[in-house]
């Protein structure tokens, strides 16, 4: 069985790196594709996301000292008008900003230049002065506000050797909802583009290797060769899955390497250092999971199949079923957390990525994804076997 297996996996190994043209549409183009759409889509869409030249910054603020509303209105090339809030309390300024009628709601405690200048941070008992900065993370202008005053107080703070905080209580300062946040929409949509590239490395290879020999009559001369046909669906299915892994993983790095442009779009400022590795890693094996369960579907029907066009004319309602599944990635209010919903071939894969990329995932919601995925495969494996056996199907 281990010289057969073996046998047949290098001649389909063989054959589909000795036309280089298909190991390069299969192998390489995912992850060229994805690197390249990706960093097409963030630096387009980053112009929307930065405020114009001649943008002036509106600001709400409590007991503002005139040092730091100097250094506000210094800053190069920025405009900031510090707006009046006479009447006005503090749940309407936030809901100002809430409502991006204002960029920034700023709190100083009254006092605050001579609580700083006495305060010493390594006798005191008492809590550093507190400076609040409310702002919107789904306003461009709000955002890059915030981040212009974050750099004016930490300069400021410097200066004054840490004798002050900047939202430091555990409070909700970011006043953006989540349906509004742009990098979020970013996040949900990554699963999407990854599902619909992965399906297209593997609809490349998988119709080819079964109902192309099919077609082409040499799937007779493998049936009548001394070997057991589980033994030859084992080796088809192993070897298309090691093609498939490739193309997975090619995804994979073109994802990675995109992210800080796409990423970067967002007005909140994500990046691929917000990610760690146990997050990669579990993408990683998210997307080689869901490349087996796709390979797997799309060589039972390649084998029920009479040649490689009809083949593909089979595999086209799966790949509708799985852009379906992708897009459900950018609806709803991110992943569900019952375990069932990870027991659905695609739309579990599709889920755990959406949890991953947006920090929500539950670690046994997606061991329930990997578990099935494999099982699924181990299950369109032993259905490829019976196929392999019966003359009817592979004669005809």
């Amino acid at each position: 069985m281990k010289s057969n297996l073996i046998t047949i996996i290098k001649k389909e190994l063989a054959r589909f790196f000795g036309d280089k043209r298909m190991a390069f549409t299969t192998i390489l183009m995912p992850g060229l594709m994805i690197y390249i759409l990706y960093n097409f889509m963030g630096s387009s869409l980053m112009s929307q996301f930065t405020a114009d030249e001649d943008y002036e910054y509106q600001v709400y603020a409590d007991n503002l000292p005139d040092s730091i509303e100097q250094s506000i209105k210094a800053m190069d090339g920025v405009k900031v008008n510090v707006m009046d809030g006479t009447g006005m309390g503090e749940a309407d300024k936030k809901a100002a900003i809430a409502d991006k009628e204002a960029d920034l709601y700023a709190v100083f405690p009254a006092g605050f230049e001579a609580d700083v200048l006495t305060y010493d941070s390594m006798t005191s008992t008492d809590p550093a002065p507190q400076v609040e900065l409310y702002y919107n993370s789904s306003s461009t202008e709000s955002s890059e506000l915030y981040q212009m005053m974050i750099s004016v107080l930490d300069y400021y703070e410097s200066a004054m050797a840490n004798r002050f905080d900047v939202n430091a209580k555990e409070e909700a300062y970011d006043l953006a909802t989540n349906e509004d946040s742009s990098g979020r929409f970013f996040a949900m949509m990554v699963p999407m583009l990854l599902m619909i590239f992965l399906f297209s490395g593997c609809m490349a290879v998988a119709p080819e290797a079964i109902a192309g020999e099919k077609e082409r009559g040499t799937i007779a001369t493998l049936l009548v060769t001394p070997m057991k046909r589980s033994h030859l669906a084992l080796g088809k299915i192993i070897s298309l899955s090691v093609i498939g892994v490739l193309s997975g993983a090619s995804s994979f790095i073109g994802t990675m390497l995109s992210l800080p442009t796409l990423m970067g779009a967002g007005s909140d400022g994500m990046d691929m250092s917000v990610y760690g590795v146990n997050d990669y890693a579990l993408l990683l094996v998210v997307i080689l999971t869901t490349v087996l369960v796709m390979v797997g579907a799309m060589a039972v029907l390649s084998a029920l199949a009479k040649s490689v066009k009809e083949a593909s004319t089979m595999v086209m309602p799966l790949m509708i079923v799985v852009m379906v599944v992708a897009l459900t990635s950018m609806m709803g209010g991110g992943a569900p957390e019952a375990s069932y919903w990870y027991m659905i071939p695609f739309y579990n894969s599709v889920q755990s990525m959406n949890g991953i990329f947006l920090f929500d995932y539950n670690i046994t919601n997606i061991v329930v994804t990997l578990v099935s995925n494999l099982a699924y495969t181990l299950l369109l494996t032993g259905l490829l076997t019976k196929l392999f056996g019966s003359e009817k199907i592979m004669y005809s």
